[in-house]
């Protein structure tokens, strides 16, 4: 089976997320706000990247089974799908 990605882009995705929430974490460190506030941010931070992950492999969860399920229709139900 062919892979989707090439190893280059892989690195460059996995890198610049890393760099990102690095940028984000580093930044939140340096605030100058008590700690409840940094805390807020840090809780937020970590929530949205949480998130984002579990969005990604739902859609893409969603989409294979859509594919899944294209292939294994029978004929008639693929041809009323066309129309």
């Amino acid at each position: 089976m062919r892979r989707r990605n090439t190893q280059a882009f892989t690195f460059l995705a996995w890198t610049s997320f890393v760099c990102a929430l690095s940028g984000m974490l580093i930044g939140i460190y340096t605030l100058e706000e008590p700690l409840s506030v940094k805390g807020y941010y840090l809780i937020g931070t970590l929530f949205l990247t949480m998130s984002c992950f579990v969005l990604q492999k739902t859609i893409r969860d969603n989409e294979e089974d859509n594919a899944n399920n294209i292939h294994n229709e029978p004929a008639s139900k693929k041809e009323t799908i066309e129309k």
